[in-house]
């Protein structure tokens, strides 16, 4: 009789278990069976009893949760015969290289002799050009005819390696020089703009900028870094004027080649 009531009380009690709402989904495994001695042990009044699921509680049951269910598969990475994972396999010439994070080739071998002496050839006094505020550079042009003349058009590019960063007045991007399918420097570009319409124009200036940048690294026209070739090109080539602001009738110093023709409007040389 008592088993008989024992078993009733599990019958109603099973349905309100299973239909409970789970995401959980167990692998399907056999049902034990339960000798009369087991049910004699189990108080079906105990809450807790009551109110538990009926699922097998092994640690080792396999639990698969919908979102993993549906995840992709990802192969185990390979292990060494000491347990520990395999290093990644290294970047060939003929695989594919994400350049907005690889450094393959970066520092690998020198260039041929032949490349060198293009790139480290000296600048030409007459290519430099000189800023009103004192500044010399070379010409973005200028880098690239060298860029072609030591590689070949198409021998080299600049890869961007982050999205355009728009502040408010300036643009800035970080680009890797590629040359022969190697990495040879990375640099950040930035442009100011004063008017949003002049944000893409800025973002190309942006771009030669960081190309400017990167050349250093090749040795191209790295006199310009160099503090006592900058003193000596400006004592020899350059001059500092005084000029004067037409409408505003204010005074200052700015500075020009002096192969350069005077200053125009809206400034006049005195």
């Amino acid at each position: 009789m008592q088993v008989a009531r024992l078993l009733s009380r599990s019958a109603r009690l099973t349905p309100r278990t299973f239909t409970q709402p789970t995401r959980l989904i167990s692998v399907a495994r056999p049902i034990r069976s339960v000798s009369r001695s087991t049910w004699d042990e189990v108080d079906i009044d105990d809450p807790v009893v009551s109110k538990t699921p009926l699922t097998d509680a092994t640690p080792n049951a396999s639990v698969v949760t919908e979102s993993q269910a549906s995840a992709p598969y990802v192969p185990p990475t390979p292990a060494t015969s000491n347990g520990a994972s395999a290093p990644a396999e290294p970047l060939t010439e003929t695989s594919f290289n994400d350049w907005s994070r690889s450094f393959h080739g970066l520092s690998a071998q020198p260039f041929p002799k032949e490349i060198a002496e293009v790139l480290m050839t000296p600048v030409d006094a007459a290519d430099i050009e000189m800023k009103p505020d004192g500044l010399i550079y070379l010409p973005e042009i200028k880098y690239r005819r060298i860029l072609n003349k030591a590689f070949g058009p198409g021998g080299w590019g600049l890869a961007p390696r982050a999205e355009v960063n728009v502040g408010p007045k300036v643009v800035s991007r970080e680009y890797a020089l590629v040359c022969m399918g190697r990495l040879v420097a990375i640099a950040r570009g930035e442009q100011q703009y004063f008017d949003p319409s002049g944000i893409p124009t800025a973002t190309e200036a942006c771009k030669s900028n960081a190309l400017m940048r990167c050349c250093k690294d090749l040795g191209i026209a790295s006199e310009l870094w160099d503090p006592r070739f900058i003193r000596e090109f400006k004592a020899q080539h350059c001059v500092e004027v005084f000029v004067e602001h037409v409408p505003t009738k204010k005074k200052r110093k700015l500075w020009r080649r002096k192969d350069d023709p005077k200053f125009e409007y809206p400034y006049k040389e005195s």
